[in-house]
């Protein structure tokens, strides 16, 4: 289970965060413990109230547990978990909301802390508290037995091709994900040993090398976008320098601009709006899908939990009239039975509360594996899309390739210079035959 945590404050914001859903399937409110209200909104404001009586600006820690996917993780899992943090962490008997989020067929938690100890008006130091989350994480994979990521077996396993999210966002913007970007870069880094293999290889792929303005080697898309090599490629600055030589040799990203809008043509647009309107299409398809699926799940969910209350109000009642009133209440409370019935209610109320909440977990456990399903059509479309713009940017560099090939696309000056040099050359043969 990845565990993510910082100390943050805000507490009015960070509650619309937790509930807001329109960026999920479902959000549920799973506990309020430690405050007076039993809103989110509510327990957050009285945080934020006692924050004030202290010199803490960040007075709330904020943790996500995200379970492996294909995990099945029961709310015993999360509540066992989120336990042995606040233990580990010395959060104990703090306040505390736990919050879970469904999206894209996975089911994740998010549990907040107070850090301020009433009692002593003082913020709750939590030194080490990354280090000592990875201990937990390591440990939650290795009980349910789940595989284990590289990067938390050994830090020097991490994934090379991890991004930024300025990273991933430029990558939406141009249709490709940024892991395939990396990959793309890397790959085009590892077969070359030179400046022109290097630029052939990504030519190969719709790429031009450049002289960026701060970032010295960058590369330019057809879209103009510009990537930096050592950011993309994973390679330090200096050796890029030595492979590569002195990037003021190379044209300027406005001049590679230049040339890639010259080359591009009106065909070869059309064929990538093409591509972009399919994918919308899809996509729309999917949207209409996912949202049919998840109005059917939420009334699925409310039927649910009213045959749940319906249930609860029925067997409570019935448990309440086994107790006998009055004069026979008396007897029954002298003999002891009174007692026996009293906890036998108590067991029964357990067990349907325990009964009630398996159902639930059942009724979820299936509605994840549906979404599950659309979430791998989702993700294969998205796949057929990004081959398709990868294939097309391969279209583009074989172009303007062959417009290269096919006329001379030097500046006037350095044209005019090849003619002049080549018709002097031609003086001094005319002038080395002469018979005379």
């Amino acid at each position: 289970m990845i565990l993510k945590a910082k100390e943050r404050g805000g507490g009015q914001q960070l509650a619309r965060y937790l509930l807001a859903m329109r960026d999920n399937d479902h959000v549920e409110l799973h506990e309020v413990r430690g405050f007076a209200s039993e809103t989110l909104q509510g327990a957050f404001s009285e945080a934020d109230a006692i924050a004030l009586g202290t010199r803490c600006e960040k007075h709330l820690f904020s943790m996500s547990l995200n379970p492996p996917e294909g995990a099945e993780a029961s709310v015993e899992v999360f509540e066992q978990a989120i336990d042995e943090i606040e233990q580990k962490l010395g959060l104990e008997n703090q306040p505390r909301a736990i919050v879970f989020h469904e999206k894209d067929g996975r089911r994740h938690a998010h549990a907040v802390w107070s850090r301020i100890d009433a009692e002593r008006m003082r913020a709750i130091n939590l030194p080490h508290y990354k280090l000592k989350l990875r201990d937990v994480s390591r440990k939650l994979y290795m009980e349910h037995g789940w595989d284990m990521p590289r990067g938390l077996q050994d830090r020097s396993l991490r994934d090379p091709l991890t991004f930024t999210r300025d990273e991933w966002q430029q990558a939406t913007r141009a249709g490709l994900d940024a892991r395939e970007l990396k990959a793309v870069f890397r790959q085009c880094w590892d077969r070359s040993d030179s400046q022109a293999a290097f630029d052939l290889a990504l030519r190969e792929r719709g790429f031009w090398l450049a002289r960026g303005d701060r970032r010295g080697f960058v590369a330019v898309d057809y879209r103009g976008e510009v990537y930096s090599l050592s950011r993309y490629a994973g390679v330090k600055s200096k050796e890029i320098e030595a492979r590569l030589g002195d990037a003021r040799a190379l044209r300027s990203v406005q001049d590679v601009k230049a040339e890639i809008s010259g080359g591009m043509t009106a065909k070869l647009q059309a064929f990538i709006k093409d591509v972009e309107r399919d994918a919308a299409r899809r996509s729309a398809v999917m949207d209409f899908r996912k949202a049919d699926l998840l109005a059917r799940q939420r009334e699925e969910r409310k039927r649910l939990t009213d045959a749940h209350e319906r249930r609860w109000q029925a067997e409570t009642k019935a448990r309440s009239e086994r107790l006998p009133r009055g004069f026979s209440g008396i007897w029954h409370w002298l003999t002891g039975r009174y007692a026996k019935v009293k906890a036998q209610n108590e067991r029964e109320t357990l067990e349907a509360w325990r009964r009630d909440r398996s159902e639930k977990d059942t009724l979820i456990y299936q509605q994840l594996q549906e979404r599950q399903v659309l979430r791998q059509d989702i993700k294969a479309q998205r796949t057929i899309a990004q081959h398709e713009l990868l294939r097309l940017r391969e279209d583009v560099a074989k172009y303007q390739k062959l417009d290269r090939d096919g006329d001379d696309l030097r500046p006037a000056r350095a044209r005019e210079d090849h003619e002049t040099k080549r018709r002097e050359q031609g003086s001094h043969r005319r002038r080395g035959f002469d018979p005379s």
